[in-house]
């Protein structure tokens, strides 16, 4: 059987992002959603999800926007505004520069500001954008402590996931991208417990967007894509099952 689980990264960007998620929930075929606790328009985002059939995770961002914690308890991932470090300083940094006792303290504020805002547990609990082996124990550690299912994100890999093993499709910042074409272009895993995930980061562009993500078009093509007529026909031609996390036992 093929089974695909297709993510949508990043709710609560931005409102323009929160307004693609809602559109690629309401009349695409996403059903799983992971939402930034920290940003401003967290909240927003949950609001437009309310009564759509979605399973939430926490998409723990500690490269963009203000901390949860106050900044002088954590300064090895904030600037001296108050914002987190950018993903690029992430990036070309030489050696991890992330101290793991700081980056709990933040995790687990944004692991409290998802439960006042969802109502919930996170069903999936990962991290956005960082490749820092600190920032992945803090997120084992949290998770841990709250028996929650951690999910590290190992792009164009295989990640066990609770029983199962998800392979890992992710083509976002690749150059010509074209969702899909690289959706309807997948080969299948179809092991008892086999599956395959689509990671992808739908949403419109709005001011906030376009200054603060290197990632831009590709998000408005990615809506168009999950909302297509011809991906849903796709599925059912091919009788891909299209599932959430909350399917993998």
């Amino acid at each position: 059987m093929k089974r695909l689980l297709i993510r949508a990264d990043d709710l609560g960007f931005s409102e323009g992002i929160n307004y693609g998620i809602q559109k690629s929930v309401k009349d695409g075929i996403i059903r799983s959603v992971g939402l930034m606790p920290n940003m401003p328009a967290a909240a927003h985002g949950v609001s437009l999800l309310a009564g759509l059939p979605v399973c939430f995770g926490q998409h723990t961002n500690i490269s963009v926007g203000r901390p949860l914690t106050d900044p002088e308890r954590i300064p090895s991932i904030t600037k001296e505004n108050g914002e987190f470090k950018s993903s690029r300083e992430y990036r070309v940094a030489k050696q991890d520069f992330v101290v793991l006792d700081e980056v709990v303290l933040e995790i687990e504020a944004q692991y409290r500001r998802f439960m006042e805002l969802t109502g919930q547990k996170p069903h999936y609990f990962e991290g956005h954008a960082v490749a820092s082996r600190n920032f992945f124990r803090g997120l084992q550690i949290v998770a841990e402590r709250h028996g929650l299912d951690y999910f590290e994100l190992n792009p164009g890999g295989m990640v066990c996931f609770r029983n199962t093993r998800l392979y890992i499709h992710m083509e976002s910042m690749t150059p010509g991208y074209d969702p899909k074409r690289c959706l309807m272009n997948l080969e299948f895993h179809e092991g008892e417990r086999e599956a395959d995930l689509f990671v992808c980061h739908p949403g419109y562009l709005d001011a906030y967007v376009l200054k603060e993500s290197s990632l831009t078009v590709p998000r408005a093509m990615e809506v168009e894509a999950v909302c297509s007529k011809e991906v849903r026909e796709w599925t059912a031609a091919r009788q891909i099952r299209l599932i959430s996390y909350d399917d993998i036992l």
